[in-house]
């Protein structure tokens, strides 16, 4: 006998609480008892912005495992000239990968991120017959295209890939490749060019491009083409991502010159518009997407900007996306550069020190609300960095500017919430040294005293006094952004200016992937929190670049509004959350006040209350 669910669905479950939301929920009602109130868990489709390209362009490529944590960028127009760079994805922001061996734009690519395919493309201007593989380091060539084209489709594997349409002149003709040459396959109903693929080689779909008409949707079967349902809104120059029966198209641009944000759902049959729009209206961008539930669109151009390195990311699910950003926050009392920092929750951080017209021995406290002036510092003092929490704070050396001028110091103060006392004097008369831990357990790194190369050393602090750690840099330096534990930390930057990153593991150093952007001018460095895995460095030398360390290569993190530099910090030890407040106003306006917080990416299940209306 059937029971009630098979013929009637889950009856509604009572709760006393909200329950731990997972998928199991979706779709799902029931009423909490607490609230009084009835709810369901549904899925929310949205676009989020996220971090920006390293290389900003047009009419690119690209490829995708999963498209919000591993997809691949590749070759564009800058302009003025195209480009063979290529960029990996990892879900957070971008980083540089191999290039391409012959620079081109207006080609197609098939999936994945560590074996990607790219086809076809201009120059010349006559199209090109180039294949390359990509292994995940490095490009290799692969069997050439049959006939020369740019401005086509494709979709498919490295071994598996189909390529479709393109120009010059607008063609309708089909290529399959086997990993290592192409075939002529099925002709299409309808020319065209600029248009998006998604799906397989056997299971291949075609949709919008320029062409005639502009909605035309076909599918592939392995031999040959049918048209099958159309496109509530024609456009060429758009993102597509899913398979045959569940793809997405994104984007673009209808005639005679209107930029889409318009974002469709195709079933198999039948495409529907769905609210979620993209947050700027984009055409000649690359997108990427293995599923209808995700995908990505980044670079392009939109009305006003001929060149972007934009990226925004769509996602369908039980979870809300909020995107990483930086935010305003409120500013602090005195403006100052280089100053010293604790390194905790950005409801509960710490400045102390810099440099105004002089040297400062200004204290001022952070509680998520409002910054607040604490008792000042024994001596004044810049180029300082720290370690510890608000309540719990260490700094060591530094550089008095003004009254007595410019001496390199070697003090030692510690700080307990209320006020200044000193402390055993640090093994070095120097400034610009790096700070990781806390205060019972601290490390500084590196050191500075004017001129290049800077110094290796690093030193313990055990509560009460300092000693040599068990290993030094492997590359000198000062002004290094310092973030983790005594026996897990990262060092970054410079200057002299530098890419250099190493960790430290508690008795050696090694040297990782390198930063994308140097940072550490001659002026100093720039700001940075976080720990090993996950770590933000921010700013620096007068930009508004911030890149991000996800434990095995820097990506690019979302930029900040203002390009104050060297100046103080605090943050968490993880990258989700930090501040970065001061600086100095670039390229010359004077000291700054100014803060800006960043929260990275989350992800939340939210029920939504039902009601009655």
């Amino acid at each position: 006998m059937a029971t009630y669910e098979e013929l009637h669905g889950k009856r509604v479950e009572v709760f006393d609480s909200e329950p731990t939301l997972n998928l199991s929920y979706e779709g799902q009602v029931w009423y909490n008892e607490a609230t009084g109130t009835l709810k369901s868990l549904v899925l929310t489709k949205a676009w989020a912005s996220s971090s920006i390209l390293n290389t900003a362009r047009i009419q690119l490529s690209g490829a995708v495992s999963s498209p919000n944590t591993a997809s691949l960028a590749f070759g564009g127009d800058t302009p003025p000239g195209v480009t063979g760079a290529t960029e990996e994805y990892n879900g957070s922001g971008w980083s540089n990968g191999g290039s391409l061996s012959t620079a081109r734009r207006l080609g197609a690519g098939a999936r994945t991120q560590t074996a990607a395919l790219y086809f076809g493309g201009n120059p010349p201007g006559s199209g090109a017959t180039t294949t390359e593989e990509y292994g995940g380091a490095s490009w290799t060539s692969g069997g050439a295209l049959p006939v020369a084209k740019g401005g086509l489709a494709g979709c498919g594997l490295q071994t598996a890939a189909l390529a479709f349409g393109g120009s010059p002149p607008t063609r309708n003709t089909t290529e399959e490749y086997d990993g290592s040459s192409w075939t002529a396959g099925g002709t299409l109903s309808v020319a065209f060019e600029d248009a998006a693929g998604a799906g397989t080689q056997t299971a291949g779909l075609k949709f919008g491009g320029r062409g005639t008409p502009t909605q035309t949707t076909e599918k592939y079967n392995g031999s040959s083409w049918t048209t099958s349902g159309l496109m509530n809104t024609g456009r060429g120059y758009l993102g597509g991502a899913g398979i045959q029966t569940a793809a997405l198209g994104y984007g673009g641009m209808t005639l005679p010159n209107t930029y889409q944000t318009a974002t469709e759902e195709y079933d198999g049959t039948t495409w529907t518009t769905i609210p979620a729009t993209m947050g700027t209206g984009i055409r000649q961008f690359g997108g990427t997407g293995a599923t209808a539930s995700a995908a990505l669109a980044f670079g392009g151009e939109s009305a006003g900007t001929a060149t972007l390195g934009t990226t925004e990311e769509y996602n369908s699910s039980i979870n809300a996306f909020t995107a990483a950003a930086w935010a305003s926050a409120p500013s602090i009392g005195t403006g100052r550069y280089l100053g010293g920092y604790g390194i905790t929750p950005t409801n509960a951080s710490i400045i102390f020190g810099g440099q105004s017209t002089t040297s400062e021995s200004k204290t001022e406290e952070y509680n998520g609300t409002s910054w607040a002036e604490n008792p000042d510092m024994n001596t004044a003092r810049s180029r300082i960095n720290g370690f510890g929490t608000q309540t719990a704070a260490v700094t060591m050396g530094g550089r008095q500017v003004g009254v007595p001028p410019n001496v390199n110091m070697n003090n030692t103060e510690l700080y307990d919430g209320s006020s200044w006392t000193n402390g055993p004097s640090y093994p070095l008369t120097v400034r610009g040294i790096g700070g990781a831990g806390t205060n019972a357990a601290g490390l500084a790194i590196a050191a500075w005293t004017g001129s290049p190369p800077g110094f290796t050393t690093c030193n313990d602090w055990n509560g009460s006094g300092w000693t040599a750690a068990e290993a030094n840099l492997n590359t000198a330096r000062g002004y290094v952004s310092g973030w983790g534990t005594q026996s897990d930390a990262g060092a970054a930057g410079g200057p002299p200016a530098n890419t250099d990153y190493e960790e430290y593991n508690g008795s050696s150093w090694t040297t990782k992937t390198s930063l994308i952007t140097a940072t550490g001018g001659p002026s100093g460095g720039a700001a940075g929190f976080g720990g090993t895995p996950g770590a933000i460095k921010a700013n620096g030398n007068g930009g508004t670049f911030s890149q991000q360390w996800n434990g095995t290569s820097w990506g690019t993190a979302p930029s900040r509004a203002n390009t104050n530099y060297a100046g103080g910090m605090s943050g968490g030890n993880t990258a989700a959350s930090g501040i970065v407040t001061g600086g100095y106003i670039y390229p010359s306006t004077g000291p700054a006040t100014g803060s800006e917080e960043f929260t990275n990416v989350t992800e939340t299940a939210t029920a939504k209350t039902l009601t009655t209306s």
